[in-house]
C-alpha cells in the first residue's frame, strides 16, 4: 500500500498543480480518490499552505498588524500539519492490525512513516522552489549555478529518505521492525496549557 514513488509523485504533481489553480484545495490529480493518497495529498496542502503563509510574514512593509495575523495563521495551519501527518500513522496502523503488524517485539524505528512523509512533502516544495529560482530568466549572474547546485542536494536527500521510508515499510511487514504514533501534543494553541492564554484576563483578550 506504501509506495514513496506514489508519494512522491503526488507531492510533485499537487505542488504544480496548486501553483496554476491555487483556489482548488485538492483534485482529482492529486488524491485520486484513493483513501490513503487523499491523506497524504491533504498532509501536503497544510505544509503547501503554511509554506506560502510563512511568506506572507516576510513581507517588506507588513505592519504589526498583519504580522499579528499571520502568526496566528501559521500556528493554526502548523497543528492541521502535524494532526493530519498522525493521521497518516494512524491509518497505517489500523490497515497492519489485522496482520497483528508491527511485531512488539521487534526493534523500534525511531521516526514514524508520517513523519517521513512529512518532511519529504517539505521537501517537495524546495525542490519545486528552487527549480522555480534557477529558471528565473531576471535572476543575477550566478543565481542559477547555485540554485542547480542546491536542487541536487535536495533531490538526493529526497532520494534517500523515500528509500529509508521503504526500507522501514518493508521491514514492518516482514515483522522486522516497528513503528509507533508519535503524538506531537502542541501546547501553544491550547488555552488550557499556555500561560501567555491562560494567564490573560478574558476581558483583554476580548478587548
Amino acid at each position: 500500500m506504501l509506495s514513496s514513488k506514489e508519494i512522491v509523485d503526488l507531492h510533485d504533481r499537487c505542488t504544480w498543480h496548486w501553483h496554476v489553480s491555487p483556489e482548488d484545495p485538492l483534485s482529482p490529480a492529486c488524491g485520486e480518490g484513493n483513501d490513503w493518497l487523499d491523506r497524504v495529498a491533504h498532509q501536503h496542502r497544510a505544509n503547501f499552505d503554511l509554506w506560502h503563509i510563512e511568506d506572507e510574514a516576510r513581507t517588506p512593509g507588513a505592519t504589526d498588524a498583519d504580522l499579528a495575523t499571520v502568526k496566528r495563521r501559521i500556528d493554526s495551519t502548523n497543528q492541521l500539519r502535524n494532526d493530519l501527518a498522525e493521521d497518516l500513522d494512524r491509518f497505517l496502523l489500523a490497515r497492519l492490525a489485522p496482520q497483528h503488524l508491527p511485531d512488539p517485539g521487534a526493534p523500534l524505528h525511531s521516526e514514524s512513516p508520517g513523519l517521513i512523509i512529512d518532511r519529504l512533502s517539505i521537501l517537495a516544495l524546495k525542490i519545486y522552489h528552487t527549480r522555480e529560482e534557477a529558471e528565473r530568466h531576471d535572476a543575477p549572474a550566478g543565481h542559477e549555478e547555485r540554485n542547480r547546485s542546491r536542487l541536487a542536494i535536495l533531490e538526493e536527500q529526497r532520494a534517500d529518505l523515500a528509500h529509508c521510508l521503504d526500507a522501514l515499510w518493508r521491514d514492518t511487514l516482514a515483522g522486522a521492525r516497528r513503528f509507533k504514533l508519535y503524538r506531537q501534543l502542541k501546547m501553544y494553541n491550547d488555552p488550557t496549557l499556555n500561560p501567555a492564554i491562560y494567564s490573560k484576563p478574558q476581558e483583554d483578550l476580548d478587548g
